[in-house]
């Protein structure tokens, strides 16, 4: 159980390579074979190949250990094997090699040292490590000391029991009895000890199989699975071997000197042994030289240098201790190139298990490098050793430059010097591996394409920056989403601290490792302020594409990238002042953040956006707007209140950005909205014309007294209305009738007001603009990418395209309300009843009283700015309805010159009704102007019949091209043209058409043949 515990802690302590990850292997492993049995094994080899030498048990040495003298000795350190060694008082000279390497000498009179001694037994002594009664005090002083011998220390450092030892100086006696000068590398030692060892010289038959099985997996190693030679898959002594190795896997093999299995054991594996490459005869032996076995028992002996008691320390003895282990050379078929590279990864190794804690180590690595470098370029190298060099530097390289490709988590805080020995560690490995590749035929050279290609030292180390630099930003990014994620940071504020977090990185980099890296590269912080400034572009722009709109949160990320942006800049100048181009070629890699030209982008979009919900809204009233007012209050429609919101928070979100804003995007604002408004005015004004409720004009006829016709109408039943509510038609209901004005013309006054609305407010907007100090600081020019002809240039409203289309959508809904309450809300008390039958007794009065109340309701309605205009129209409408009456009232109406004056009158009357509906609602000039053509179609008919025809052929032939009257000439039909007045021949025509006399019957027959009323 000791034993087994013994080598778990010496697995643990300096051969445990899986635990680490970080440091590839690159001799390969055997399957069975672990460090322990490795060690044991070298240990057998060294001592064999050393045996001639003082204190293996050659000349000038005892050779077995006397116990109570070994006891005495195991208080003192470890010194050295002979008097030429030491220097006085057990103090050891300074080491060539370690000279030469630049490691120190271990002190090993020191107190701690001492201490350190008397706690650590030979493994030899019988007081071991594992013995109680070992005391851990320092011994007396009286107490006798002698230096231990190299023997004593390889087997102290090789952790050999004295048990093992002394097997192995019997079976060597028994072996060389007769042959002393036997040489070593002619001696199998596994097969000498199975030979020569019996299970009774070991404590139980467990130990002695576990011993057993171990000599069996050496040869196996050396003779069947690597042999230096290779091996024929016909040869019967491998395969008579494999099998025996294979049984002794679950028993103990006989070994006895009667036992035909040893016989066996002994012919194969001699005939193995003994093999030459190409047949002939053969004076070497060949049992452990093969790749890897070989390797890996010269690493076991090269460990051995390293102090027990401090791992990062290599012993003083060093250089007797590296000439006896090349004793071995000939055996495992090392020289002197491997032996460098072996050295070579041992150094390093160690430097690496050890936690990275001493430095000279890892120098000592790099001195050794360049022996290796000149080993690399000399022409005798063979295939073993271009594999093994390939495998060392590629292993040392991507240690390396894992450290370097991530050098601020490698080199973290009052370490980062390291990084002065790592990186000529890397160049220098990086050199042997690419400019002797050539000669390294075999070497598979590491792919560039892990460094982007570099291979000289300024690219390879700009490599090192930028990987490192994107890596440290890499883990400053995970650990601000980390924390944005637990405590709910939103990711502006993310980005923000990310932004200054990469900035303290650009100082630390530029004071801490810049310095130290621009021994190798020029601009090496202007390269890291390049890297910086791109990862933090990435991040930026994987932000923005999540950006949809800009928001004051995303104008405080871009004003602080833009910062970083600076200082980032600055960093390079500072650092590529001495450069030939003044680190042009470093600042072209910058891909600018361009700040401000995404502002302006984003504020486009977000201009845009807001017009797009503009659309919507307008889209939505047009599916859903049912023209009713909200309440009294609010006469006008709720999806113009939505739309007019939306613009006024559009204008005023967009001046309160903290911005500079251009002249063009204010323009582009003002531009789409204003479209906006005209599209709307468009959706309001689009309610039909006034055509649409004018009546068809009736065929021209001429009037007969006494027709039946004419009895008819006198006759008939009151007329049914045509509105789309019958029942405001009625004059029923006494003396006080209800409006006649239908829900369809209700409808039209909330658009009127809808579009007063809009008006008003835009008046609002356009001031807004007008005085905003971005619009005040350069002249607009209303006529870019317009039709605005019609405008003076040097108009100052924004909205002026917007103000005159709702002027215009205004006047054209006035009309159409007033055109449908006149000719078919007011049907059937105006054009169908009004002087229908005869003057007398279907006056105006009726349809007066229903327009009042309809002028009534209208007023309550409209708004104060919308009624002057509505009530202008409706009085045009009343106007127009009144001339259709006299001029295309049908058969129905017939007039003679006698109804003038009741004409008239009833005239008066009409325009009275607009005169008082409200003070200053029609102007009177404006009544004077509308009622002009009225007034000359009823003087008209004040006129006598010859007058009528006789002006009716004048203004016919002047209008026509006759010239003057003559006898004899038929008179044109003139065209109807519905603009009437008195000088137009079709309005004359139309009077005689209704004038009740014989003369006129007969003029009409007679000049166009007219039919009769029937």
């Amino acid at each position: 159980m000791g034993h087994q515990a013994r080598r778990d802690s010496f697995t643990v302590s300096r051969f445990n390579y899986d635990a680490e990850a970080e440091l590839d292997w690159p001799f390969g492993k055997l399957n069975g074979i672990d460090q322990d049995d490795l060690r044991e094994t070298a240990y057998e080899v060294f001592f064999t190949a050393c045996r001639s030498s003082p204190g293996f048990g050659g000349r000038n040495t005892i050779n077995y250990y006397n116990t109570a003298a070994q006891e005495s000795t195991e208080g003192g350190g470890v010194g050295g094997a002979s008097s030429p060694r030491t220097n006085g008082g057990g103090l050891v000279g300074m080491s060539r090699v370690k000279r030469t390497l630049g490691l120190k000498t271990i002190k090993r009179m020191s107190p701690k040292r001492m201490a350190a001694s008397v706690g650590t037994a030979s493994p030899s002594s019988p007081r071991g490590v594992n013995s109680p009664n070992i005391s851990l005090s320092v011994p007396p002083p009286m107490r006798p000391r002698r230096p231990m011998t190299s023997a004593e220390i390889m087997r102290q450092q090789m952790m050999v029991s004295e048990q093992s030892d002394n097997r192995l100086r019997k079976t060597l006696m028994r072996t060389l009895v007769g042959q002393m000068g036997r040489r070593a590398d002619t001696i199998i030692i596994p097969l000498e000890l199975l030979r020569h060892l019996k299970p009774t010289e070991f404590n139980d038959a467990n130990e002695y199989q576990i011993w057993q099985k171990r000599q069996f997996k050496i040869l196996e190693a050396g003779l069947l699975l690597c042999p230096s030679i290779p091996l024929e898959r016909s040869n019967s002594y491998a395969k008579r071997l494999r099998d025996i190795i294979r049984a002794s896997e679950t028993k103990t093999i006989d070994t006895g000197k009667n036992s035909e299995t040893l016989r066996t054991i002994c012919n194969c594996v001699i005939s193995l042994a003994w093999r030459s490459a190409n047949g002939s005869t053969n004076d070497a032996c060949h049992w452990a030289d093969g790749f890897p076995l070989n390797i890996l028992i010269y690493l076991s002996l090269l460990y051995s240098i390293f102090d027990h008691k401090d791992e990062t320390l290599v012993l003083d003895e060093i250089d007797e201790l590296l000439e006896l282990i090349k004793k071995t050379w000939s055996t495992l078929g090392i020289n002197k190139l491997i032996h460098n590279v072996c050295f070579t990864w041992v150094l390093f190794q160690q430097y690496v298990v050890t936690a990275q804690t001493e430095p000279d180590l890892l120098c000592a690595s790099l001195a050794m490098l360049a022996e290796v470098a000149n080993d690399a370029k000399r022409p005798d190298r063979d295939n073993v050793y271009v594999k093994i060099l390939s495998s060392v530097l590629t292993s040392m390289q991507g240690w390396a430059q894992k450290k370097l490709l991530d050098y601020h988590e490698s080199f973290p805080k009052n370490s980062f010097g390291l990084i002065e020995n790592v990186l000529p560690l890397a160049l220098s490995v990086a050199r042997i591996l690419e400019e002797d590749a050539a000669n390294l035929a075999a070497v598979a050279v590491p792919d560039k394409s892990i460094l982007g290609g570099v291979d000289s030292t300024g690219n390879r180390v700009d490599f090192y920056i930028r990987s490192s630099l994107r890596n440290a930003f890499t883990k400053i990014l995970e650990n601000v989403n980390a924390k944005a994620t637990e405590v709910e940071v939103e990711a502006t504020e993310a980005l923000l601290h990310l932004a200054q977090e990469t900035e303290d990185l650009a100082t630390k980099e530029k004071e801490t490792f810049s310095p130290i890296l621009k021994r190798w590269h020029p601009i090496a912080a202007g390269v890291a302020a390049v890297s910086l400034h791109n990862c933090y572009g990435t991040v930026l722009k994987q932000y923005l594409a999540g950006v949809s709109t800009l928001t004051n949160e995303t104008i405080l990320v871009l004003h602080r990238a833009g910062k970083l942006e600076k200082v980032l800049v600055q960093m390079v100048v500072e650092d590529s002042v001495d450069c030939e181009d003044g680190g042009k070629a470093v600042v072209r890699e910058m891909l600018p953040y361009e700040v401000d030209s995404i502002i302006s982008s984003l504020l486009k979009t977000w201009v845009n956006d807001k017009l797009k919900k503009g659309k919507e809204s307008l889209g939505r009233a047009k599916e859903t707007e049912t023209w009713n007012p909200k309440s009294k209050t609010e006469p006008y429609a709720q999806s113009a209140v939505e739309l007019m919101r939306l613009a006024k928070e559009t204008v005023e979100d967009f001046f309160d950005i903290p911005i500079g804003i251009s002249e063009d995007l204010l323009q582009n604002l003002s531009d789409g909205l204003e479209l906006l408004f005209r599209e709307y005015t468009s959706f309001v004004a689009s309610c039909g014309s006034k055509q649409s409720y004018i009546p068809t004009l009736p065929p021209l006829t001429r009037c007969n007294r006494g027709s039946k016709l004419h009895q008819f109408w006198r006759r008939a039943m009151p007329c049914k209305d045509g509105s789309e509510d019958s029942q405001r038609g009625k004059t029923t209901e006494g003396h006080h009738p209800r409006p006649s004005t239908s829900r369809g013309t209700q409808r039209l006054y909330i658009r009127l007001n809808t579009l007063h609305y809009l008006l008003s407010h835009i008046h609002s907007l356009d001031k807004t603009f007008s005085l905003a100090p971005h619009a005040n600081s350069m002249p607009r020019n209303r006529n870019r990418n317009r039709n605005r002809h019609h405008f003076p240039t040097t108009s100052s409203s924004y909205l002026d395209l917007a103000r005159s289309s709702i002027q215009t959508a205004t006047q054209h809904v006035a009309e159409v309300a007033a055109y449908r309450l006149i000719f078919l809300d007011s049907k059937c008390v105006f054009y169908d009843s009004l002087y229908v039958g005869d003057v007398v007794n279907a006056r105006i009065r009726p349809a007066l009283r229903i327009l009042k109340q309809n002028l009534t309701l209208l007023a309550a309605i409209l708004t104060d700015r919308a009624q002057p205009l509505a009530v202008k129209e409706v009085m045009r409408a009343s106007f127009e309805a009144y001339l259709m009456v006299l001029l295309a009232g049908g058969s129905s109406r017939i007039f003679s010159r006698a109804d003038h004056g009741m004409i008239v009158e009833d005239f008066e009357s009409l325009k009275r009704i607009f005169c008082t509906c409200g003070e200053g609602v029609v102007a009177e000039n404006v009544m004077e102007k509308e009622s002009e053509t009225v007034e000359g179609v009823v003087a008209l008919m004040g006129q006598s019949t010859e007058q009528l025809v006789e002006d009716f052929s004048i203004v016919a032939c002047e209008a026509s091209g006759l010239g003057m009257v003559t006898s004899g000439l038929k008179l044109p039909m003139p065209p109807t043209t519905g603009r009437w007045n008195r000088a137009d021949p079709n309005t004359i025509l139309r009077v005689l058409c209704h004038r009740n006399d014989n003369m006129a019957n007969r003029f009409l027959k007679r000049t166009f043949q007219l039919p009769k009323r029937r």
